[in-house]
């Protein structure tokens, strides 16, 4: 093809979806066709009032151009107040929703069609939008905010599929969007759907997060009070970062056995724990900090995604009783090396070489502040503060190894690696009874299976519970100030005794101890749910997510509490990081369908939930679902699946099914 034949330009390019059309077709092919239609009719009479040029239709989506980003925008408004409109006064079965995303960028015209990364982008983004909503790239954002009436709200950064770096993405607020709407739209299809009260339905519905929450298998007697709407996104962050702000990469694992992994991971995680706990630096989690092992990314991109100001790399080489470790601190923005120093101790020295690590990288930050000056006394306050973070451990090295391989086996969340995870813990005590963090490791992975496991059954739960008690007291009993022995009691404080009282003032403890650890802060979101304060719930979850990016579990916890809160479009535009993220992650699929559940869109809702890896939070979801579509053999047989497979671990589960179906006695 001869480039005689393509026109390269700049344009904004705007995709559509129609949501829930596949599954529509499924159940009922003639009234999918109709809406179908009635869609496309309904845009191209829209599209050339803003000067939009429809280049192409694929099946129940658009793809259209427009010559510059707020033609784009504006026409992208008056869809979905057009659609909004007609939605009004139809039964839930015959809304027609559209997902739109728009970018502005460089787009070649070929034989007819369009491409370049203009269009990738845009069809991207418009994944991300949510029914009814509105995603645009920062480029777009940039050149509108000015000039559009609309508010918008930072979606924070999003990778995309096929596209190498983060982008920055926005929601455009419409103008009839309202928290209070949202929760009113919500109740009023339920209203049509359900043969129960709506307040009741709401109750029901705020229950179904409730169990995420908490995730154990036993009756709960409480719920938390009605939902609030929660505060629009934080402002992104600042430019430049805090230049007391470090990230800790993973170490390379250069020994000759590469079943060392464990150990080079763990010296690594090892030093950003007592980083963390280091008062005034601000040190990146290790689910983000760990998620650039094995690729080639410079130093700039990674500052720039993790927002810090100084990197620490380094590696491991294990042979024998001998180790060396080697370690280098630079400035993300340009990839100067600070300080790099090479250990070749002995294996039982390795303890030594960590806390003069720690001591020499904190030395360094503060360093940078105080053009490099270090008085005795400064030296000394670094040195007490290590110590202090180092807390726990243990000088023994062969359970030192069995602890860090607990610690790789734990980062892998899932059933089999909790198993090796255990064993793993259980010898580090055995050698070294006095080893705290050890016993913090066995109760926290203890707590784990009573959250997420179903293959012990209640017998296997009560077992759990009752070791990860007393994990979580031996480790508190020889250090009585370990954040990590803290969370585990705190978890098993809100989760199983109900002591919410107890819990606040363990998560108090812990939080003055370790500020920068984001499980404590989904942990104290947690809390303000059981408390019925859900825009504090939202507030602390969103410090998790930026606390640590890309952990799957702070962003499901934020997802849910979105949901809840009627913010509809971003909680679904959260739960596809989710799985991107982690697949396999308990309720990645079924928290999406939980989200539409709440909404009232139940074919969805059921949908969304069938890849669940939990197939009981599948059958959930789908009984829900399909009662509230008034497909009752369907739910009868999801219900009945639930309860012989489930009966023994998903107690609660089977009886918020009754519930929604307004079995109350059977409940």
């Amino acid at each position: 093809m001869s480039a005689d034949n393509e026109q390269r330009r700049l344009a904004a390019i705007m995709f559509t979806d129609m949501v829930g059309y596949s599954a529509m077709a499924q159940r009922d092919d003639q009234l999918a066709l109709a809406l179908l239609e009635e869609h496309r009719q309904l845009l191209r009479e829209i599209f050339p009032r803003f000067h939009g040029t429809e280049i192409k239709t694929i099946g129940d989506a658009f793809l259209v151009e427009f010559g510059s980003a707020l033609e784009a925008a504006q026409c992208a408004i008056e869809i979905q107040r057009t659609l909004a409109k007609r939605n009004h006064d139809v039964t839930s079965d015959r809304r027609i929703e559209v997902k739109i995303g728009i970018h502005i960028g460089d787009v070649v015209h070929r034989e007819g069609d369009v491409y370049g990364d203009g269009v990738n982008i845009a069809s991207r983004i418009e994944a991300l939008a949510g029914a009814g909503g509105i995603c645009v790239s920062m480029d777009v954002e940039r050149q509108i905010r000015n000039a559009l009436e609309a508010r918008f709200e930072k979606f924070g950064s999003a990778e995309l599929k096929n596209i190498k770096l983060p982008m920055e993405l926005f929601r455009i607020v419409l103008p009839w969007e309202t928290g209070t709407k949202a929760e009113v739209g919500a109740s009023r299809n339920f209203s049509k759907k359900s043969s129960f009260p709506v307040t009741a339905a709401a109750v029901v519905l705020v229950s179904l997060l409730f169990a995420w929450w908490f995730m154990h298998r036993s009756s709960q007697n409480s719920q938390p009070a009605a939902t609030v709407r929660a505060n629009a996104l934080p402002a992104s962050p600042p430019t430049a970062p805090d230049q007391k702000s470090v990230a800790v990469l993973a170490f390379v694992n250069l020994s000759d056995d590469k079943g060392s992994e464990y150990f080079s991971d763990g010296i690594s995680e090892e030093l950003l724990t007592v980083l963390q706990k280091i008062p005034g630096l601000h040190v990146a989690a290790r689910t983000s900090a760990f998620s650039f092992k094995g690729k080639n990314a410079t130093a700039q991109e990674i500052g720039e995604k993790l927002g810090v100001a100084h990197l620490v790399e380094g590696s491991v080489r294990k042979s024998g009783n001998s180790v060396r470790i080697a370690a280098r601190l630079t400035r993300a923005n340009t990839g100067e090396e600070l300080w790099s120093e090479n250990f070749t101790r002995d294996l039982k020295d390795v303890f030594a070489v960590q806390t003069e690590l720690a001591q020499t990288i904190v030395a360094q930050l503060r360093g940078q502040l105080t053009d490099g000056a270090a008085d005795p006394a400064a030296k000394a306050a670094i040195q007490a503060q290590v110590q202090a973070a180092e807390k726990g451990g243990t000088k023994n090295v062969e359970a030192h190894q069995y602890y860090l391989q607990g610690r790789f086996y734990t980062n892998r969340h899932s059933e089999k690696s909790a198993g090796e995870a255990l064993a793993a813990y259980q010898r580090a005590v055995e050698l070294d009874p006095a080893f705290a963090l050890a016993w913090a490791g066995l109760a926290q992975t203890h707590v784990w299976y009573c959250e997420f496991s179903s293959e012990s059954g209640r017998k296997g739960f009560d077992a759990h519970l009752a070791s990860a008690r007393e994990g979580a007291a031996r480790a508190l009993a020889l250090e009585p100030n370990l954040p990590e022995a803290l969370l585990a009691r705190s978890e098993i404080e809100l989760n199983f005794d109900f002591d919410w009282k107890g819990a606040a003032e363990t998560l108090r403890k812990a939080l003055a101890l370790a500020p920068a650890d984001p499980a404590l802060r989904i942990a104290a979101g947690n809390l303000e749910v059981a408390r019925g304060d859900m825009t504090r719930a939202i507030e602390l979850y969103r410090q998790a997510v930026a606390l640590d990016p890309v952990n799957p579990r702070a962003r499901s916890f934020l997802a849910f509490n979105l949901a809840v809160a009627g913010q509809f479009a971003e909680a679904q535009a959260e739960f596809p990081r989710v799985v991107e993220l982690n697949p396999a992650a308990p309720w990645a699929h079924a928290g999406l369908g939980l989200s539409f559940l709440i909404e009232g869109k139940f074919e969805e809702a059921a949908v969304a939930a069938h890849d669940d890896a939990g197939e009981w939070a599948q059958l959930l979801i789908v009984a829900c679902a399909r009662w509230g579509e008034k497909r009752i053999p369907e739910s009868d047989a999801a219900l009945a699946q639930l309860t012989e497979s489930f009966a023994d671990v998903a107690a609660y589960q089977i009886a918020e099914v009754h519930a929604y179906r307004g079995d109350k006695d059977r409940a």
